[in-house]
């Protein structure tokens, strides 16, 4: 039991849930992490969304049996975004959640996409923006065509923090910041676009700022109701975590994807990078890769090991060596290239490689993806941060975040926190229920780095020569690896 004020945020991710208890300082109090299961078959990849809630359940008991419940003023909640669950009016979920990571509406998207014009994208976006088969239009136009008596039943479609958030609560809403794409520069859903869609306009949530509170909970071992803030996307969430507040900062978020993003109120259209709507006064750039820690999760169950016995293998192999090319394209690619029948590819490959020069690679290949990545928010930014504040569970490896550092081309600052994303909710939480006047004074004592990593002559000079080929060899192998994906 405690006397001192404490916050809750709530991480809904791609792999687990993490819920965190921190003080009114940023202080980690308790922790609690539960992974659950991703199915995938083909271009669908799916998750239930009552794993979910039995893991931010099981995660609440904890804290009740810990003591720390009573002391409990907040819950902020954020979440993985452009994964979508299809919902009746009470929440009853219709269809397991169709994760961002699924292709299946891609064919849906390419016909919607189809029908905006280059002033409409300027005019809704402020961008070259387009809809992919992440995006919630093309999610409901292909589950309006295949599955038509769960369109028929669906009364709001909501991503997953939203959903969490009306369990705990009974309200379902959502924010602007968080429905990206979805959402025009004046902060509210396209109409035009919706309207392409018979049904979709009465199917999209109320949207409030991300510091309201949407609703309120009694946590097991309470006995009064706590605010739950509306909450915005793990993006956001963690950018605020990771200490990016002010214009020009950068980040770079690493965990089943890979997150780079700058806020510069400076937009230069740029094909690929994704740019939010402004909002608190910060207009961010974004580039999400589709395949970061999820590539290396790839390589050791292919290889049948761990982590940390690759990143070992790979720190023992001399420096330079003979090139190998990795395009971490295993389930197509998001920005900047937005190709969805890209495929995983490997180049140079001989009978010299082995377990360490192909992980190698792949980690090279994440993070040369990364570059890609930023050279487009670079463009669209209209900026180049040679310091780049890092969050996230891929970032633990030191190994890799110096091929990160090499490949980049910038300084990393590592961020000390584990869970930038709730780290982030849980400020926001306290920025809406009244217990701190904004995110800087919720975030002052929070926001600290225990390692920087800068590039090395050597190291650079290799991801260099090597960069050179990342795009070409993308290109070159695109009509082939576009056949291959339509045979399966």
């Amino acid at each position: 039991m405690t006397d001192l004020p404490l916050v809750l945020g709530i991480d809904i991710g791609t792999t687990a849930v993490k819920v965190v208890v921190y003080d009114l300082r940023g202080a980690e109090r308790h922790r609690f992490v539960h992974a659950y299961p991703t199915r995938r078959a083909g271009a669908h990849v799916e998750q239930d969304p009552a794993d979910w809630m039995a893991a931010i359940d099981a995660a609440l008991a904890g804290v009740a049996a810990a003591g720390l419940a009573p002391a409990i003023e907040a819950v902020g909640v954020t979440s993985q975004v452009n994964t979508h669950v299809f919902a009746a009016t009470d929440g009853t979920v219709l269809h397991p959640a169709i994760t961002w990571a699924d292709a299946r509406a891609g064919a849906s998207a390419a016909r919607l996409d189809a029908t905006i014009s280059g002033a409409e994208r300027q005019d809704w976006w402020g961008a070259p923006m387009g809809v992919d088969a992440s995006h919630m239009a093309a999610r409901m136009a292909w589950m309006a065509e295949a599955r038509p008596e769960v369109w028929a039943a669906t009364a709001q479609v909501l991503l997953p923090k939203d959903w969490a958030i009306g369990r705990l609560t009974g309200s379902y809403v959502s924010d602007p910041v968080s429905q990206i794409g979805a959402v025009g520069r004046d902060g509210r859903f396209v109409a035009n676009l919706f309207a392409r869609i018979e049904g979709a306009a009465g199917r999209l949530p109320e949207l409030r700022d991300p510091a309201s509170v949407a609703g309120r909970t009694v946590l097991p071992g309470a006995d009064r109701a706590v605010p739950v803030a509306t909450g915005l996307m793990d993006a956001w969430a963690s950018m605020f975590g990771v200490g990016v507040r002010n214009e020009g900062d950068a980040m770079y978020l690493s965990g089943t994807s890979e997150i780079p993003g700058v806020l510069s109120s400076s937009v230069h259209p740029a094909e690929g990078a994704l740019v939010f709507p402004p909002h608190m006064g910060r207009t961010l750039h974004a580039a999400p890769t589709q395949s970061g820690g999820a590539s290396l999760a790839w390589l050791c169950g292919l290889f049948g090991t761990d982590p940390d016995t690759i990143m070992a293998e790979v720190a023992a192999l001399p420096p330079g060596g003979p090139g190998l090319l990795f395009l971490p394209h295993l389930q197509g690619e998001r920005a900047p290239l937005w190709d969805a029948n890209a495929r995983g590819t490997f180049l140079g490959l001989d009978a010299g490689h082995g377990r360490a020069e192909i992980a190698r690679a792949v980690l090279e290949g994440v993070a040369m993806s990364v570059r890609l990545a930023f050279e487009a928010l670079d463009a669209s930014s209209g900026t180049h941060a040679g310091l780049l504040h890092c969050g996230g569970g891929g970032f633990a490896s030191d190994t890799w975040n110096q091929i990160r550092a090499n490949t980049l081309g910038r300084r990393l600052d590592r961020l000390a926190v584990r869970d930038p994303g709730a780290l982030g909710a849980a400020a926001l939480a306290t920025v809406a229920a009244g217990l701190q006047p904004d995110l800087d004074a919720a975030l002052a004592e929070a926001v600290r780095f225990d390692r920087s990593y800068e590039p090395d002559p050597e190291g650079a000079a290799r991801a260099e020569a090597l960069f050179a080929f990342y795009r070409p060899a993308y290109e070159a192998a695109r009509a082939t690896n576009h056949a291959l994906a339509a045979m399966g």
